[in-house]
This record gives C-alpha cells, sequence and structure tokens, in this order.
C-alpha cells in the first residue's frame, strides 16, 4: 500500500504540461478545485472529469500513476459513501429495511463525493507530477511576493512547502523500511483486532518521529553549515518566462470554468 503512495513526487518528461510555466500550473490548480467544488450537476463533474483526462494525457504520464495517487484513499472513500448513504434521509426512498433508509439524496452525493475526491486527487497530482520541488519552491515565492510589503515570509513559507513535498516520498520509504523490520522481528502489523492492530502502530511511529526529526536535524545543520540565510539578497539560476502555450492553456482552463458556472443556469 505505501508503493502507492505518489504524493510528491517528480516525473520528468518533455510534454506540454512539464515546459508549462510553473506559476500557471499553480493558477490552473486553484482554478481545477474551484471547477469541481463549483457545480452540483452531472454535466458539470463531466466538464472537470474531461479536463482532467486531457491534462492526464497531454502530461504523457501514464494514468497507471494517477491511480495509484488515489488507491489509498479507497478505505477513506468507502467509509465516507456509507455515511453519506447511512445519515442523509432527504429525497425519495429507493431502500428501507428496519433502521437502514437509502435515500436519492444520499445516493447522490456520495456519488458525487467520491467522483469530486478522485478528481482532485489526479488533477493535484499533476502540478507535482510535471514540476520539481525547486521549480515549484521558485513558483510559489514569486506569485506570493506581494506579500512581501506586509513583511509576510514568503521565501520561508515557499521552502517549507518545497521541503514537505521533497520528503514525503522519503518518509513513505523509510516508513516501508520499518515495517519490514518490524515484521522481521515478529510483528503482526497485517492481522488481529482493529485494537491490536493500533498498538502495533506504536511500534511504526516511533521510530519513524524519532527518523524524521533526525534528518530535519541533519538538514537544518546542512543548511547553517552553507551559511543559509533565507531569502534575502538571493538571486535566481532559472528566471521563469511565460509564453503563447500558458496563456492559452489559461484561457482554456477559464472557458471550461465558465462552462461549468454557466451551465446550472443554462440547463
Amino acid at each position: 500500500m505505501l508503493k502507492d503512495i505518489t504524493i510528491g513526487q517528480f516525473f520528468p518528461g518533455e510534454s506540454v504540461i512539464h515546459r508549462l510555466d510553473p506559476r500557471f500550473k499553480i493558477i490552473f490548480t486553484l482554478l481545477f478545485i474551484i471547477m469541481l467544488f463549483t457545480g452540483d450537476s452531472v454535466w458539470c463533474l463531466a466538464l472537470g472529469a474531461v479536463y482532467t483526462v486531457m491534462a492526464i494525457a497531454l502530461s504523457r504520464i501514464p494514468f497507471k500513476m494517477f491511480a495509484k495517487s488515489t488507491k489509498p484513499l479507497m478505505p477513506f472513500l468507502v467509509i465516507t459513501a456509507l455515511l453519506n448513504l447511512l445519515f442523509v434521509r432527504t429525497g425519495d426512498t429507493l431502500f428501507h429495511w428496519h433502521f437502514i433508509k437509502i435515500t436519492t439524496e444520499g445516493l447522490n452525493i456520495s456519488v458525487f463525493m467520491i467522483i469530486r475526491i478522485v478528481l482532485l486527487v489526479a488533477g493535484s497530482s499533476l502540478l507535482t507530477y510535471t514540476t520539481s520541488p525547486i521549480t515549484l519552491t521558485d513558483a510559489i515565492e514569486r506569485l506570493l511576493s506581494p506579500l512581501k510589503k506586509l513583511r509576510f515570509p514568503v521565501h520561508e513559507l515557499a521552502m517549507m512547502m518545497s521541503i514537505a513535498l521533497r520528503f514525503i516520498p522519503t518518509l513513505i520509504e523509510e516508513t516501508d523500511k520499518i515495517m519490514s523490520a518490524q515484521k522481521a522481528r515478529g510483528a503482526e502489523l497485517d492481522s488481529g483486532t482493529i485494537v491490536a492492530r493500533a498498538k502495533n502502530l506504536v511500534s511504526i511511529m516511533i521510530p519513524l518521529f524519532i527518523s524524521a526529526f533526525r534528518r530535519a536535524d541533519e538538514l537544518a545543520t546542512a543548511m547553517e553549515c552553507r551559511c543559509y540565510n533565507g531569502g534575502s539578497g538571493r538571486t535566481k539560476l532559472r528566471q521563469m518566462k511565460s509564453s503563447s502555450m500558458d496563456y492559452i492553456a489559461l484561457g482554456v482552463t477559464v472557458l471550461f470554468l465558465a462552462a461549468v458556472i454557466a451551465l446550472p443556469h443554462i440547463i
């Protein structure tokens, strides 16, 4: 299961999506999130799905990588869908047996919620899949640069976000190693009751936290040894420049968002 988590990974490539300005890609992601949660009809979700599939196809990243990113969420999605089915009582009754009552409204909310989350994870994962952590840090810092006039620590915030994304795959790999080591010592992590499994997680979480703090301390020491003093006086090796393709992609995204907003008033 841990190997299926691909959040924060970067897959180098030369596709159209890879070559887009990272500042624009962050804006696309924000507009995409608004697009998914603005419309409540089937047509609105269909437009969001078309936009997601189109972006994935242009990125040339295999669809199985996006399927892996959503696989760890399946237990959460199933539990949330069941709660909506059982506790939403409005709408026409589809099934009724004792205290179990499934209505049309509960079914609609469950289906819409699952589709939205799957599209959200797949679409937002495209940002980290096609953008390196360093480039993403520079893009966030550029977008938030107007806040520097308010003495907001823009560079530090962008650096923390970049380090967090960078260390997600590292911590996942470390967790897998710790679980393998505990299993070799006889720990039963995949069997037993829920309470027993929860207790066994302690033998994983404590070494993981110790390892994470140790890595953070080593990183801080390395940055201090290299005389890192924040964003003051720093220059950029790569200068970001927007191209016509960025504005075309922005126009397409805005067009999809406008269609999602306008559809409920037309249909």
